[in-house]
């Protein structure tokens, strides 16, 4: 076996840069030795570092950590890197199991999404809803990502993760009932649990729902549609309709697959 070796070598054998060798060097980690000719060797004792370096940086441990542990490298100084290590990894490893909750969340949410039938109605009883809302004007499609992505910002040590988070829209019912589509007064987010720190709240009961996919541009036409379902059937409204958006643009860029929901608080009916 040989003693020394190039940073060709090197570079292709540990998948490491020429550069970040020689940063390495610069930082006085590594010290390979110099031909005459002015070509870098390295020894096995470098190589023996390239090893413990590639390690620790994949732990995320900066430089200074790692020049630090290489220049008193002890049994006592290996133990403490490990149990750094090893907590290092226990947190990973958590971040890990909560990020496979949220997809897998996230899948069961989709999923029972495509089952869903357009075009029915249904009356369901639903819980209290803890939210928090931007009132914004909003007209166009780039108008309602810009208002999500504000309340997002304003409320995102609430938002669990956003992909997952539950988003409704109030639409303007002035333009609705004028045959304008696609026009709100406001944009919500349903929190996941109570918190003091709410905008507003819906209220426990029972609430006339309607799916609809597609674009939005329908939408003053769906809302006719229930406004119409409710004052046939003899519910009486409680309230205004909203929208809530179970599949959109995080999810596809295909608006054939949006799916829409529209909820209308009612009177129980005796």
């Amino acid at each position: 076996m040989r003693n020394y070796y190039k940073i060709s070598e090197i570079s292709k054998l540990y998948g490491i840069g020429a550069d970040s060798l020689r940063y390495y060097e610069r930082l006085g980690i590594l010290r390979p030795r110099r031909e005459a000719n002015g070509y870098r060797l390295y020894s096995l004792k470098e190589m023996y570092k390239l090893n413990i370096i590639r390690d620790l940086r994949r732990l995320d441990f900066s430089m200074a950590q790692i020049k630090e542990y290489l220049a008193d490298q002890s049994v006592g100084n290996t133990l403490e890197l490990l149990h750094r290590e090893k907590q290092l990894l226990g947190e990973r490893m958590r971040e890990l199991r909560a990020r496979e909750e949220l997809i897998g969340e996230r899948i069961a949410v989709l999923d029972n999404a495509r089952k869903i039938r357009t075009g029915v109605f249904t009356v369901k009883n639903l819980p209290e809803r803890f939210c928090v809302q931007l009132c914004e004007h909003i007209e166009r499609d780039e108008e309602m990502d810009f208002a999500v992505k504000k309340l997002h910002r304003r409320h995102e040590e609430k938002i669990r993760d956003f992909g997952n988070q539950v988003i409704g829209a109030f639409p303007s019912m002035e333009n609705m009932r004028r045959g304008h589509s696609n026009v709100y007064d406001a944009v919500f987010f349903i929190l996941e649990s109570e918190t003091p720190d709410y905008d507003f709240i819906l209220p426990a009961g029972e609430y006339l729902s309607y799916f609809y996919g597609g674009g939005y541009e329908q939408n003053a036409e769906r809302m006719a549609e229930v406004l119409a379902y409710a004052e046939n059937n003899g519910l009486r409204l409680l309230g205004d309709p909203f929208e809530m958006y179970e599949i959109d643009n995080r999810d596809t860029m295909r608006e054939e697959e949006f799916l829409t929901e529209i909820q209308v608080l009612v009177e129980p009916r005796r």
